[in-house]
């Protein structure tokens, strides 16, 4: 049966074959033309057939487009903390206010015509070209992605439908209404209607209370400039706002001004003069009723990334973040009153931030040290900003050592170094600690503790460019992505700030160490609804990813904590402190003075803080790590979050071992040389004593030698900085420090001839 079936269907759409395209043999090809040209024919009827029915059947039930002149405004879409504190209400106490197009500039009409729809006055409400692209999105891509509606198109958008998702229907009742709505007003109406209707980012509803939110005036007095940073907020107003964090508009603005050149409504010349005054452009600061303000522009960019800014604006959209209103809250009067308390250093800008490393989960998010205030570019979101990190990143190096067998114990000698850096120029890198000095042997933990730079870019030197970075990228540095180009682009200046990366990014990095080595992606927003309840977006908690053996966090975690580990640098009583909690805590400070870090943390917080200035100007020299500038602002915040809550060590691994160790030199106890407890990674403790300890004719002495992984040229550049540090520190009477001639041509080594010590510089 089934193959009867099958072949009754084959003669069937045989037969059809046969009626449009019959044999040519013997046949004249004007008939196949007349067949094709039939056919072609017959599918354009039944075509129109279809489109007629179909406008038909979707245009029954579609609002009246009379409803354009009274129409009410969509539900709000509105922001909350995680305990339902409401922070911000897209439509809360609308600002809205209708004009008359007389009143509305032509530098304004001419603007949203030149960059939204230049066609408006020749099109008949909809745009054929744009409709072509929405069909090859639907084949391609099965969705509409592409834009091009015209203004009359976005009005019927804004105020009659209520469905925002693009797809062939809605295209369809838009196209529908957009017809009628063309047909039953003039053009200058419905640019009225468009001008007082369109979103213009946050509560600001028509073109009249955009002008006096952005720039506290009547539309009726805006320049050209100011004409067109209007014009090209409504394509997307969280992206392109000046309150944003960013600056967008920029590009945006310049994208309108050219498109009103183009279409002749103003010349080159006001062109550029128009775009030089966008450059120096003020806003006013009118919506104070904001709270957590670049908290909220920052969840609003990420619900357009989802949703579309249309379903942000109109969509009422009810969105629980990840925020703690009350941490924030105290983050954000602490940045302030510190950043006020350094006004004679040359401080003007400070962004703060808390995570959960268990989850990912941003509890405060402080952009800025205020919002509000233009002068200091306050609504720029430095949280979100590439910055120098200084030392700040070093960690991530000495956990690459770690993987690879290094230890807290192993000893390097912190002397003047010269490196190759690769500039023809200045083919020698010399890099210096942060005190100017030189500490002679150093094992790793007080080179870490200490933020030594010399000791960290010889481990740079020995672990690997490469290896580093890629475990930075995978700790959610993005910016350290370990391409051949970036890699080259850095060299060994790389631990000591040599590429930049934002506050948001470390703080996903230094949550890998506090949750034993699991990195967990930032999460901001828990979940959204629709205005009805129905969920559109539910955050998963995810188990993370394991990127660090959590024997390498533990070392790391546990280096970060030990107050004598630091306490030569930042003494005993620094800001690095917490009073009653054990936390992990690092700083960072480039040569120059610009940015300013500390990063601290437990087992349940990460706190980070950023401190310097939007314009990359210098910070006064006093600022100093530990003392002032980030270090007070985070204490008081890390304070703030452990205040009542019990105290989170980090806990020790079975993998790992307690060891005494010789103070000097590491490796096992050497003779009566001080000793110390350090902690290994099983199978990395020691077992000797360290080879630097020699001794003769009841003597003991310190053969220190380093060889050069990174000369280009053959020369121990290592060892010469070892020596000089030797004779200028130790005369002939420190005989330790020159072992006799024939024990080392025992060795095979070369001897050091001592000299009258000089001054270290």
């Amino acid at each position: 049966m089934e193959f009867q079936s099958r072949r009754r269907r084959r003669s069937i759409i045989g037969q059809i074959w046969q009626f449009f395209f019959p044999s040519t043999n013997g046949a004249s090809r004007i008939m196949l033309y007349s067949r094709l040209a039939r056919l072609t024919l017959f599918a354009l009827i039944i075509g129109i057939v279809i489109f007629v029915i179909l406008f038909i059947w979707y245009g029954r039930d579609l609002p009246a487009p009379g409803k354009l002149i009274n129409s009410s405004l969509a539900e709000s879409t509105r922001i909350y903390d995680r305990k339902g504190v409401l922070l911000y209400s897209v439509y809360k106490d609308q600002n809205r206010a209708y004009v008359s197009l007389n009143d509305i500039p032509k530098n304004v009409q001419h603007a949203t015509i030149a960059i939204e729809d230049r066609n408006f006055y020749t099109n008949s409400g909809f745009s054929v070209t744009g409709y072509v692209r929405s069909f090859i999105d639907l084949i391609v891509y099965r969705r509409i992605v592409s834009g091009g509606s015209t203004l009359t198109q976005q009005l019927v958008k804004n105020v009659l439908l209520q469905d925002t998702q693009q797809t062939f229907i809605r295209k369809l009742k838009e196209l529908i209404l957009a017809i009628q709505v063309d047909k039953r007003y003039s053009k200058d109406q419905i640019l009225e209607m468009y001008l007082n209707d369109v979103p213009y980012g946050g509560a600001n509803i028509g073109v009249e209370s955009a002008a006096q939110a952005y720039f506290g005036k009547d539309v009726k007095d805006l320049d050209l400039a100011q004409s067109a940073f209007l014009a090209g907020l409504p394509q997307a107003p969280s992206v392109y706002s000046p309150f944003s964090g960013n600056k967008y508009y920029l590009a945006r603005t310049q994208a309108v001004l050219n498109a009103m050149r183009d279409e002749g409504y103003i010349s080159q010349k006001q062109d550029d003069s128009a775009y030089k005054e966008v450059q120096q452009m003020s806003f006013s600061d009118t919506d104070r009723s904001i709270k957590a303000p670049h908290w909220v522009m920052y969840i609003k960019q990420l619900l357009a990334q989802q949703f579309g800014e249309a379903a942000v604006d109109n969509g009422g959209l009810q969105v629980t973040t990840t925020l703690d209103y009350d941490i924030e809250k105290n983050a954000e009067a602490t940045v302030k009153s510190e950043i006020g308390k350094l006004k004679g250093y040359h401080v003007a800008n400070a962004a703060a931030m808390v995570m959960d490393p268990k989850t990912g989960q941003i509890l405060a998010m402080v952009g800025n040290t205020d919002y509000f205030d233009t002068s200091i570019d306050g609504n720029y979101n430095d949280a979100l900003a590439n910055r120098q990190p200084g030392s700040s990143l070093k960690p991530i190096m000495y956990a690459t050592a770690f993987e690879k067998g290094y230890t807290p114990a192993t000893e390097v000698m912190d002397v003047k170094t010269d490196f190759p850096s690769g500039d023809p120029i200045n083919p020698n890198y010399q890099p210096v600690n942060y005190d100017g000095k030189y500490h002679g042997p150093i094992q790793l933990r007080f080179a870490l503790g200490n933020s030594m730079n010399i000791p960290a870019v010889k481990m740079l030197a020995r672990v690997g460019i490469k290896d580093v970075m890629t475990n930075a990228f995978n700790m959610g540095i993005k910016n350290w992505e370990p391409t051949s180009s970036n890699i080259a682009n850095v060299g060994l200046s790389l631990v000591l700030g040599g590429r930049e990366t934002t506050l948001l990014d470390e703080m996903t990095a230094y949550s890998v160490f506090a949750d034993n080595g699991v990195k967990h992606d930032p999460v901001a927003i828990l979940k959204v609804t629709d205005s009805h309840g129905n969920t559109l977006f539910q955050n998963q908690d995810k188990s993370g990813m394991q990127v660090l053996p959590k024997e390498v966090t533990f070392l790391i975690s546990h280096i970060l904590l030990d107050n004598n580990a630091r306490e030569a640098e930042f003494g005993p009583n620094s800001w690095l402190v917490v009073s009653g909690k054990t936390v992990s805590v690092k700083t960072g400070t480039t040569d120059d003075k610009k940015d300013n870090w500390t990063m601290g943390y437990t087992p349940s917080y990460v706190v980070g803080v950023w401190v310097g200035n939007n314009d990359n100007s210098a910070m006064n020299q006093a600022i100093a790590s530990g003392v002032t500038g980030a270090s007070p602002i985070w204490n008081k915040i890390m304070t703030y979050v452990l205040k009542g809550k019990p105290d989170e060590p980090p806990v020790k691994p079975d993998n790992v071992v307690a060891v005494t160790v010789d103070s000097l030199f590491g490796g096992l106890p050497y003779n009566n040389q001080p000793t110390r407890s350090e902690y290994f990674i099983k199978g990395t403790e020691p077992t000797a004593t360290n080879p630097v300890y020699q001794s003769k004719d009841g003597k003991i002495y310190y053969v220190v030698r380093e060889s050069d992984p990174v000369s280009t040229d053959g020369v121990n550049r290592w060892q010469q900085g070892i020596d000089t540090w030797i004779t200028q520190n130790h005369s002939a009477a420190d005989y330790q420090w020159y072992p006799p001639e024939d024990l080392l041509k025992q060795l095979n080594i070369a001897p050091t001839n001592p000299v009258t010590p000089t001054p270290t510089p």
